[in-house]
């Protein structure tokens, strides 16, 4: 696709975490290199759920506190565009905005942190696994009922540190992050979705611009992954029609192969007592589809009774 005539001057919201920021300056240096004449900036935002590290994301609100106040800086004309990690974006977009491009995933998988212990096969009953997810959780206590998950909130570097100090035996983290940080020797073991389906989107980075800035859209288009892009679209769509969010422990991911997309996901309890899952495959081009489908699939297979027993 041929790039747009180069604007003068483009900025990117982003949150300040060091995650956050490697994620705008890749997409800043893709915008740079197609756009040689542009000035790219990046306005660093500190948003709530930054800011709050000593309660849960379910407990104060969800994910979409990481997006807000980026959107509120794409309102107000602050900025062009946001990045996000795509997990992170909630699943229902307020009015007037659109994700104009989804990059090219990175590993999606969760994987295994551990100063002491090679994999989850080898942690033994009683250890102290941290992690930040309910999605993860519920599945580490459905396959490892021994181990003792405990809550762990902040960046990626605040979490080592805790786990290098003793407090933890193993973290459950995302692939993506760590070696987009350059700490991916810190990995101690990939874990395959069989084990631990990953969170609709992870792996992947959307861009947010407000619907009406056409112009923006045609700028990203060349950033566009379109492979990507539908198994993010399959994961949000599921995601969606299950109502997820961070009181969830629901898991999607999808795979596209030329024409075709599959798509597993899982419903679960967040003591890992009762899970549902289920795989279908479709067309790439109706990737929607397929997760409403699916959805409602898992729906009459159990996972409504469980989506009624966590909401209350």
């Amino acid at each position: 696709m041929k790039p747009q005539k180069s604007p003068e001057r483009l900025v990117i919201a982003s949150r300040e975490s060091r995650l956050a920021l490697w994620q705008a300056h890749h997409v800043r240096d893709r915008l740079s290199e197609l756009y040689p004449g542009c000035k790219v900036e990046i306005l660093g935002m500190t948003t709530r759920g930054d800011q709050v590290l000593d309660r849960s994301l379910a407990t104060i609100g969800g994910k979409g506190l990481f997006v807000k106040e980026l959107e509120a800086a794409l309102e107000e004309g602050r900025a062009d565009l946001a990045v996000h990690s795509a997990k992170d974006v909630p699943m229902e977009l307020p009015r007037g905005f659109t994700l104009a491009a989804i990059l090219e995933r990175e590993d999606p998988r969760d994987c295994l942190v551990s100063t002491k212990f090679e994999s989850l096969s080898a942690l033994p009953s009683g250890a102290r696994v941290g992690s930040s997810s309910l999605r993860r959780e519920a599945q580490l206590r459905e396959r490892f009922p021994g181990l003792v998950v405990l809550p762990v909130r902040g960046n990626v570097e605040t979490r080592l540190r805790k786990l290098d100090a003793g407090e933890f035996d193993a973290l459950l983290l995302a692939t993506a992050g760590l070696k987009r940080l350059g700490l991916g020797a810190r990995i101690r073991s990939a874990i395959e979705p069989e084990v631990s389906l990953p969170a609709p989107g992870q792996g992947a980075l959307a861009i947010e611009c407000r619907a009406e800035r056409g112009d923006v859209a045609a700028l990203l288009a060349p950033l566009h992954h379109a492979a990507t892009a539908a198994s993010v679209t399959a994961e949000r769509a599921l995601s969606r029609a299950l109502a997820g969010s961070c009181q969830v422990p629901l898991a999607a991911y999808a795979t596209v192969r030329g024409a075709r997309v599959s798509l597993r996901a899982l419903v679960a309890m967040p003591d890992g007592s009762r899970v549902v899952r289920g795989e279908l495959e479709g067309d790439a081009a109706e990737a929607e589809a397929l997760g409403v489908r699916l959805a409602a699939d898992l729906r009459r297979r159990g996972a409504e009774d469980i989506l009624a027993a966590v909401a209350g």
